[in-house]
């Protein structure tokens, strides 16, 4: 099915612009020899797991990952080409249309080209640092300018290594937050053949320590040995479960959960905010979940917490998909409210898939958490 799905859009894109990009019979079959050569890249990067050289499998993926990356670019500006062509057909003289035909040819070429290099250089370079003031209701004084580094989404594996890694371990480091978060889809693969490229995450540091919750791809990787190796590397994990930490003699309550789709995989670790807190102190002057989704956040609402972090949607990782996310999660990036809950969402510290960070940056997230003012702390405030 994939290889008939491929062929059909692959013989769309032939049709539609290899008439316009050239009159030589012998320059159009170069185009669609190089279609040809598109899809088989495409078919052997999605494959390439198979591969028995670790080696020779991570570059064959990495080929035909940006081969999809570009078809992805050609695919889209095409489709939006049709829909000018349709626009000019029925609204402009003949001569005119025919003119558009050839230049929009050569354009969508051009745009795809553009986007898919520059997509490539946001996703290969490293996370830029955003930093981010959240204002809390009733924060007192001890926990004002209380500081939270997150990173989200590395998906170490076939493209990102141990280099890459060890870039955003120095970044968090030279922040110097009192904790860092980090909120699933750590990697992509198994520990024995990831264990030397996650090794730098050991390398965290922060006053309170370093908190890490799983994401829907640690469960494909195998969770419980990730789940072993994060907690030898020194990193926390949380499931369903939280830690209280005492800032200046405030209690902050710092809680994760499973991943939303954890009870997929073993139903003993449903995701479930209500059970993270159980037995925190009612009095804790903030109350802090890790969940690698956003679609916890309504379970996070009921449970009582003041602010979630999470990930997973990478933004969109790239136009145009990053206009989709909303129909599956209810917030695609940056910082939101539901009710009385702040919620901060990663565009994610690494990529997936194809190496594309056009119109969605990655991220080293620097969170601040500061007191509302006294007008916006009562709307904040629970009704």
């Amino acid at each position: 099915m994939p290889v008939i799905i491929l062929g059909l859009l692959h013989a769309y894109i032939g049709l539609r612009l290899l008439p316009d990009l050239a009159a030589s019979p012998g320059v159009r079959f170069g185009g669609a020899l190089l279609l040809l050569g598109s899809g088989a890249l495409m078919l052997a990067g999605l494959r390439a797991r198979s591969i028995q050289s670790r080696m020779l499998a991570d570059r064959v993926a990495a080929v035909g990952l940006f081969a999809m990356s570009l078809f992805s670019s050609v695919f889209v500006f095409t489709l939006l080409r049709d829909i000018v062509l349709l626009v000019a057909i029925v609204s402009l003289p003949v001569r005119y249309v025919h003119t558009l035909q050839a230049t929009t040819a050569f354009l969508v070429v051009g745009l795809a080209g553009f986007v898919t290099l520059v997509g490539f250089a946001g996703a290969r370079r490293r996370a830029r640092i955003v930093s981010i003031d959240v204002p809390l209701a009733n924060l007192p004084q001890a926990l004002q300018g209380f500081t939270i580094a997150q990173i989200s989404d590395v998906h170490v594996g076939s493209q990102i290594k141990r280099n890459y890694v060890d870039a955003i371990v120095d970044a968090v480091n030279s922040l110097g937050a009192d904790l860092v978060a980090v909120t699933g889809d750590i990697v992509d693969g198994s520990v024995p053949d990831l264990q030397g490229h996650i090794a730098p995450l050991g390398r965290l540091k922060a006053r309170y320590g370093v908190f890490v919750v799983t994401g829907n791809h640690e469960y494909y990787s195998g969770a419980r040995a990730w789940i072993e190796e994060f907690r030898r590397l020194g990193l926390q994990v949380l499931l369903n479960e939280h830690v209280v930490i005492w800032h200046r003699g405030a209690p902050l309550v710092v809680a994760g959960v499973t991943d939303y789709s954890a009870h997929h995989f073993n139903p003993a670790q449903r995701s479930d905010p209500t059970a993270a807190l159980a037995g925190a102190p009612d009095d804790a002057a903030a109350k802090i979940l890790l969940a690698h989704q956003p679609r916890s956040a309504a379970a996070a609402v009921t449970a009582g917490f003041d602010l979630q972090l999470s990930g997973h949607t990478h933004g969109g990782q790239f136009w145009p998909w990053n206009l989709f996310v909303r129909l599956q999660q209810p917030f695609t990036a940056g910082l939101h409210r539901l009710s009385h809950l702040w919620v901060y969402i990663s565009r994610g510290t690494g990529y997936w898939g194809p190496p594309n960070r056009f119109g969605a940056p990655s991220e080293i997230t620097f969170l601040r958490l500061v007191a509302a003012p006294p007008t916006a702390a009562a709307a904040l405030a629970p009704a």
